[in-house]
């Protein structure tokens, strides 16, 4: 295994039914809900390109269309702002469009879990290091999180995770890695732990859903029994993994949001809200009055 090979390639599952969402999301796919004017899948693409990844690999399933619609070009509507005089908006869908041949699709045929569909970019990712983002944790801070992790992973190799700190008593809703020697850029990992309870938590460093992994893990996931939810478990390849290749973390100095949650897919459209110079302002002054507001009937009760 070469340490410093370059990882060129990333793997977005998008397969998920989103039921979460529902009814928001029974004909339109997850990913494609707004963090305020763009999808969220799009988020994760432009933090692929931050972090120099040059192939897109998406696992699609059912009913994804939109994405593919999404990452494509649409003629038409440019010509239509064009001729409204609507430069702006031209360049920037100029500007997210991928170039020809950088992005693939392949399809997760069955709900058969994350392992499994990471599993299903295998033909397309090939014998060498990859890069796995999952969408619906969307990165914010001053660049995104895989940036940091190909930072960490150009000095270490091996394979690398992206994590953060959770309270200590909320370790039991996370995967929970062991915080072992630093290096630069972060640390060495002990142990992963899926859920453990607080008592049995070797840290509370959570995986974030950002990873740098090694090829060898196809050949795991291959073999990969189920696990939780009687889905075939990534976690629970990568501790295979881990018995015969290095994993290093990455503490994200940003935050992670969770929109696949309402509550968190909430938080991402106001924070990332609040940093556009074009409404924060507004966004700010709606926010407060609607806190104070709603603290006042709190009162009031």
């Amino acid at each position: 295994m070469d340490p410093v090979k370059t990882v060129r390639k990333a793997v977005i599952p998008v397969a998920g039914n989103g039921t979460r969402f529902l009814p928001a999301t029974k004909a339109m796919p997850k990913e494609m809900l707004t963090i305020v004017d763009r999808p969220v899948v799009q988020y994760a693409v432009d933090e692929a390109r931050e972090a120099g990844i040059e192939q897109i690999v998406f696992v699609t399933g059912r009913n994804k269309q939109a994405i593919e619609d999404h990452f494509d070009d649409a003629p038409e509507l440019v010509s239509s702002l064009t001729r409204s005089g609507k430069t702006a908006q031209v360049s920037e869908l100029a500007d997210m469009l991928p170039t020809a041949g950088s992005v693939s699709f392949t399809r997760q045929q069955a709900p058969l879990g994350l392992g499994h569909a990471v599993w299903c970019a295998r033909e397309l990712v090939g014998d060498e290091p990859f890069a796995l983002l999952l969408p619906d944790m969307i990165s914010y801070g001053v660049r995104g999180c895989l940036a940091g992790l190909m930072d960490l992973y150009h000095t270490a190799g091996g394979n690398v995770v992206g994590v953060e700190q959770c309270a200590p008593e909320d370790t039991s809703k996370y995967g929970i890695v062991g915080k072992g020697a630093g290096v630069p850029h972060g640390f060495t990992v002990t142990e992963m732990v899926e859920k453990p309870q607080p008592s049995a938590a070797p840290s509370n460093y959570y995986l974030n859903g950002r990873y740098i992994l090694q090829p060898e893990v196809f050949d795991i996931l291959a073999h990969q029994s189920r696990g939780a939810g009687n889905e075939i478990q990534l976690t629970d390849a990568m501790v295979t993994l881990s018995e015969s290749q290095p994993f290093y973390a990455h503490p994200y100095e940003g935050r992670t949001f969770d929109c696949g949650c309402k509550h968190g897919f909430i938080e991402a459209n106001v924070a990332f809200a609040l940093a556009r110079d074009d409404i924060s302002g507004l966004v700010f002054d709606s926010v407060r009055d609607m806190v104070l507001s709603h603290e006042g009937r709190i009162r009031a009760a």
